[in-house]
């Protein structure tokens, strides 16, 4: 018996293998649990590069656009609606790319990127109070050059301790290079702050600090993990699923610690939700000492398991691993968008 084939069904074939591996239609629940908790509604919002938890406005998120679009920072809240636009009077941004609000309210926007790799000499952040009513506005701000002890550097994640007010900034480089970098006690906006590698990270995107101070989110393109915070340097590990939609540039903790927000560049972009678990506490006194110089913060037991902070050279091997896995993923949608596009000529020409 002779099948008869619709010539469109190789093309829906190709464009549902092509949709599988991108995830073009990706389900509003994953099967690791996270799910879509919105998607922003303003088309100016194109390339969400940093998000981050306000402590004032409940289920309200901060956001700011990657690279020069301008001084400005969104306010969203859980529907994906920007209530609120703040200008930076008097900023001329370069390349904003992180962006932290501590527990008293202060909001820190990272103006860190470095495209060339090093190239600029210094590089800046900005802080200005969260407003008391969500509208409009245009605020004074305090501006603190930075610059790094061991010279310039690209970076896309600045993160604020909640207890201690520490700045931290992770740069975004390859492994060898990449560092978690922390500023002096307290920024001056007076001369230049001086950052210090202080522990090796993977290729970062982004991060934040849970809001007890406790754990580390940090996330790549491709990864994302959880680390217990440990005398100001960086405890085990835990590796989180990373929602692969995207540039993904952005990740925060909800103001109640427990979940972590994942978000990509991209008009109309999804922010995925990812449930934390805490398993029960062990008493082993781990990263409970913080004498001075350090952030005297407890260990906290999330993500025991995972690798400790001496053996995260693994980590550098094991993020490698996954890379190529989602690597081999992309390769396979490139060859599959090259065979939809191939058949598609194909028929078109037929047609002719």
């Amino acid at each position: 018996m002779r099948v008869h084939v619709s010539p469109a069904a190789p093309v829906a074939f190709l464009f549902g293998a092509v949709t599988a591996v991108w995830g073009l239609s990706a389900p509003a629940v994953a099967a690791d649990g996270s799910r879509v908790l919105f998607s922003f509604q303003d088309e100016r919002i194109a390339e969400s590069s940093g998000l981050a938890a306000s402590h004032r406005h409940r289920g309200v998120y901060w956001t700011h656009n990657d690279s020069d679009d301008g001084p400005y920072v969104y306010a969203v809240d859980s529907r994906g609606r920007t209530v609120a636009t703040v200008t930076l009077r008097g900023v001329d941004p370069r390349d904003v790319e992180g962006i932290s609000v501590t527990p008293s309210g202060q909001v820190y926007v990272g103006d860190i990127g470095d495209n060339l790799d090093g190239e600029w000499p210094e590089v800046w952040i900005y802080r200005f109070t969260e407003p008391e009513q969500l509208a409009d506005t245009t605020v004074d701000v305090v501006r603190y050059r930075v610059q790094y002890a061991d010279g310039p550097r690209n970076a896309e994640a600045l993160m604020v301790h909640p207890r201690t007010g520490r700045v931290y900034i992770a740069s975004k480089e390859t492994a060898d290079r990449a560092g978690l970098y922390a500023g002096p006690r307290e920024l001056t906006p007076d001369g230049v702050n001086t950052f210090t590698r202080v522990d090796q990270v993977p290729w970062v995107t982004d991060g934040a600090f849970s809001p007890d101070g406790r754990h580390l989110a940090l996330r790549g393109y491709l990864w994302a993990s959880e680390y217990t915070w440990r005398d100001g340097k960086l405890g085990d590990r835990r590796r989180l699923p990373a929602p692969l939609r995207g540039q993904g540039e952005a990740v925060t903790y909800t103001a109640d610690g427990r979940s972590l927000l994942f978000g990509s560049e991209g008009a109309g972009s999804d922010v995925w939700q990812f449930d934390l678990t805490e398993p029960e506490e062990e008493a082993d006194g781990k990263g409970n000492a913080g004498g001075e110089g350090s952030d005297a913060e407890t260990d906290g037991d999330r993500g025991k398991g995972g690798d400790s902070v001496d053996d995260r050279g693994g980590d550098t091997a094991d993020d490698a691993s996954g890379q190529r896995d989602t690597t081999s993923r992309v390769l396979l949608g490139v060859l599959a968008t090259v065979g939809l596009v191939v058949v598609v000529l194909r028929l078109f020409r037929r047609r002719k």
